[in-house]
Order: C-alpha cells, then structure tokens, then sequence
C-alpha cells in the first residue's frame, strides 16, 4: 500500500524558512523520481519542484534560487527547504511523484502559512 505523508507546514513571517519532509512508503523509493506540489486557496495545483532518483534537480520559475529539493533513500523521504519565504508561497504543499510520472495516491499535505 503506497503512502506518502507530508510534514513541517507552518507559519512563518515573510523573509523566513521552512522545510518540509515527505515520508514515503510501498514503493522502491531509490528509483523513484518525486515532485512537490503546492495547491493555494481557490487555485489549482501546481508542481513545484522535482528530483530523479539519481538526484537531479528542477523547479518552477517561481521558486527557484530560493526552494531546494533533496532526498534521503535511506529513509524512503524527499525533502524541501523554502527560504525566503513569501507569502504568495501560502499553500497546502504535497508530495508525489515527480510531473511526467504516474502519480500516487495523494497524501494529506502540510499547510504553509507566510505572514506579510
């Protein structure tokens, strides 16, 4: 049974920083390229970051230079530190597998509050 659960949500004033984990379970986790995604009030969700599973990295235009991806295999769980935070970034952040892949079944996501 596959399952993903996300952590380390929040609030925090803008300027600040979060990170995130993505524990991930019924899957062969090394091989698997993983995504975050973030979903904001009224919106739709949209992909934010993504890693291979030999650790190449990509982001949205939005974040970049300021969110960074990784990944502990040995721990089945991807990760995603958020600096600068603003508050545009106000969300519900998920994780799954990376955009182009066969998604999983969603977890509950963490919630990201940035307060002007």
């Amino acid at each position: 049974q596959v399952q993903l659960v996300e952590s380390g949500g929040g609030l925090v004033q803008a300027g600040g920083s979060l990170r995130l984990s993505c524990a991930a379970s019924g899957i062969i986790f090394r091989f698997a390229a993983m995504g975050w995604y973030r979903q904001a009030a009224g919106k739709q969700r949209e992909w934010v970051a993504g890693i291979s599973g030999g650790g190449s990295t990509n982001y949205a235009d939005s974040v970049k230079g300021r969110f960074t991806i990784s990944r502990d295999n040995a721990k089945n769980t991807v990760y995603l530190q958020m600096n600068s935070l603003k508050p545009e970034d106000t969300a519900v952040y998920y994780c799954n597998r990376n955009k182009g892949y066969l998604e999983l079944d969603w977890g509950q996501g963490t919630q990201v509050t940035v307060s002007s």
